[in-house]
């Protein structure tokens, strides 16, 4: 192989598989010719950047493609989840619940019972009925005075165990039984009378056509000495419910009663408001076991 003055025999492109490497000489002196190496030398620099340049370009379109094509994906997507509301089914199309609303029964609670209800009339006034139940134990506390409990009585024949005009205000309204008991204290007896009625009504009435000589017979006994059988004697009168209940209150020693006998008046009502109260017991008991009913 001869070389020349800087004429290369082949070219050499290091970009180029299989080409020759030019071989750069001053002449006879073997001292290389550094002008023709640096010329070739940015010769190929120039191929390399221009090789790099190229090639970030088609890079670059490569990922600016890749990223339109993801770009467009995504808003296909988007478009599907945010599309307005036109392009959604219609109202017939969406599934609903089939069947009635489901209903709730009210929670309101019943008003609660009223005990008068219960001894009004016969048809709801049904529990037991005797002296002893509606006057218990052996004697009475009424704050702080206690009074002992004497003998008691149940008739049916109301004439038979009352006085007076009171018989037959009895018999008019329809009497059906008359209780009594009698409690004393200190000398002074009361004796209570309750008469039955079917109704209350009954009962309002005979309280009312009832008057100063109506009055129930004094009850002695167990103890009692007999009291009210001639003398003057403090009465009284009232009603609840189905029953009319009536006071005699006097001296057992036989002495008149005068409107300065306080004690005499203070235990008479005592016994008065004891058997209202009673009564009024008896209804709430009733009323109370039908609401547990």
């Amino acid at each position: 192989m001869s070389y020349g003055q800087g004429g290369p025999q082949g070219q050499w492109d290091p970009w180029k598989p299989n080409s020759q490497q030019q071989t750069w000489s001053s002449g006879g002196d073997g001292t290389p010719d550094w002008a023709a190496l640096a010329e070739a030398s940015e010769a190929r620099n120039k191929r390399r950047r221009l090789l790099f340049i190229v090639g970030g370009a088609l890079a670059t379109v490569a990922v600016g493609t890749a990223v339109a094509v993801a770009v467009v994906s995504a808003n296909d997507g988007g478009a599907e989840a945010g599309r307005p509301s036109s392009r959604l089914p219609s109202t017939a199309d969406i599934p609903s619940s089939t069947g009635p609303a489901p209903s709730f029964a009210p929670t309101t609670a019943p008003p609660p019972l009223d005990p008068k209800d219960f001894i009004a009339s016969k048809n709801k006034d049904t529990a037991p009925l005797s002296p002893d139940i509606l006057f218990p134990g052996t004697q009475l506390t009424m704050g702080e005075t206690v009074y002992r409990k004497g003998p008691t009585s149940d008739s049916e024949n109301c004439a038979a165990v009352t006085q007076g005009t009171l018989p037959k205000v009895l018999k008019d309204n329809g009497c059906r039984r008359v209780l009594r008991v009698t409690y004393v204290k200190d000398g002074v007896a009361v004796t209570v009378g309750v008469a039955v009625f079917d109704t209350e009504d009954q009962a309002t009435a005979a309280k009312g056509r009832a008057d100063a000589k109506s009055l129930v017979r004094a009850l002695p006994g167990n103890g009692v000495k007999d009291f009210c059988d001639g003398a003057v004697c403090r009465s009284t009168t009232n009603s609840y419910g189905r029953y009319a209940y009536f006071t005699v209150t006097g001296f057992t020693n036989g002495k008149d009663v005068t409107t300065k006998d306080t004690q005499v008046f203070a235990q008479g009502d005592d016994l008065a408001e004891f058997t209202f109260r009673q009564i009024r017991r008896r209804g709430e008991a009733q009323a109370s076991a039908a609401a547990q009913q």
